[in-house]
């Protein structure tokens, strides 16, 4: 997996007016198929950290500390969705640096594959993806007021400093894991897309989240309250890319959490006055990406 240079070198633009959709969205649970319910659990539960909060027919919801995160559907034998739009990868946020240091340790001790470790300067991260090459991020989040009005300049890519996250554990050889952290959240979603002009349109102008930086035609980040980014989309996997046939293991769909059904209906309002498509509550990207409204 590879990862963009500094914005500065791919024209990265500042924030393009202000957001409409409610300061206080956040992102519930990512939803994906699966081609065996059982190995992802355990991935789920050994690897990652997660707990397992309900199974049944096929479907396993799992999350950290009561709070669904993820939901599984199982479809046996679906092939890796490569070669289209969809997930990228989801990103859970952990509440503290000493919890994504615990996080590594753990990974190191056990020999986990990694995909990337990097310092975005908003925050830190770590990268790898699970059985069926779903992407994964577990990151902490630099105080707001390190990046707060910085993202457009500053959001970059750089190596991670193992040395000093390790240096926040008294011993990373014997800290004990045993988990994520109650207080973990889905931080972000990053998306595969066709075209970046074409997303911008429909997150900006009709979801209503606020660009935050845009990487030239490779790449944009948007959001919700000035963070510095909810959703992610790229091309450098996808461009002109179709959704992933019916069958493969992909993004089934993520969600948008919204404070009251008000602001629900208002934005599901604004979506189907742009032309874009919209089933109840879902909506769907340029590329074919579901996104569930709730509050």
């Amino acid at each position: 997996m590879s990862y963009p240079l500094d914005p500065e070198e791919l024209e990265a633009t500042a924030p393009d007016g202000a957001a409409e959709i409610s300061p206080a969205t956040t992102l519930g649970a990512v939803h994906l198929t699966v081609s065996g319910l059982d190995n992802s659990l355990a991935y789920y539960r050994e690897t990652i950290g997660l707990d397992v909060l309900e199974r049944g027919d096929g479907v396993a919801r799992v999350g950290a500390g009561g709070r669904e995160l993820l939901v599984l559907v199982e479809e046996p034998g679906a092939p890796p969705a490569q070669g289209h739009t969809g997930l990228y990868h989801f990103a859970l946020l952990v509440p503290e640096r000493t919890d994504l240091a615990r996080w590594l340790a753990h990974a190191g001790r056990d020999r986990v594959p990694l995909a990337g470790l990097s310092d975005h300067f908003v925050s830190e991260a770590i990268y790898l993806s699970d059985p069926d090459g779903h992407g994964i991020e577990i990151y902490w989040d630099r105080p707001r007021e390190v990046w707060e009005g910085l993202v457009a300049e500053r959001l970059t890519t750089m190596p991670l400093d193992v040395a000093s996250l390790l240096g926040e554990l008294r011993d990373p050889e014997s800290e004990p894991y045993d988990g994520l952290a109650d207080g973990t959240v889905m931080g972000h979603v990053h998306l595969k897309v066709g075209a970046i002009p074409e997303t911008i349109a429909f997150f900006r102008d009709g979801l209503g989240f606020g660009l935050m930086a845009q990487l030239g035609m490779q790449a944009a980040f948007l959001s919700a309250g000035g963070y510095h980014h909810h959703f992610g989309a790229n091309t450098w996997e996808s461009a002109g890319a179709t959704p992933p046939p019916p069958g493969t293991a992909a993004l089934r769909q993520a969600t948008i959490i919204l404070p009251d059904a008000a602001e629900r209906d208002r934005v599901l309002d604004r979506v189907a006055k742009r032309g874009y498509e919209v089933a109840d509550s879902t909506v769907r990207d340029p590329s074919g990406n579901a996104l569930l409204l709730a509050f």
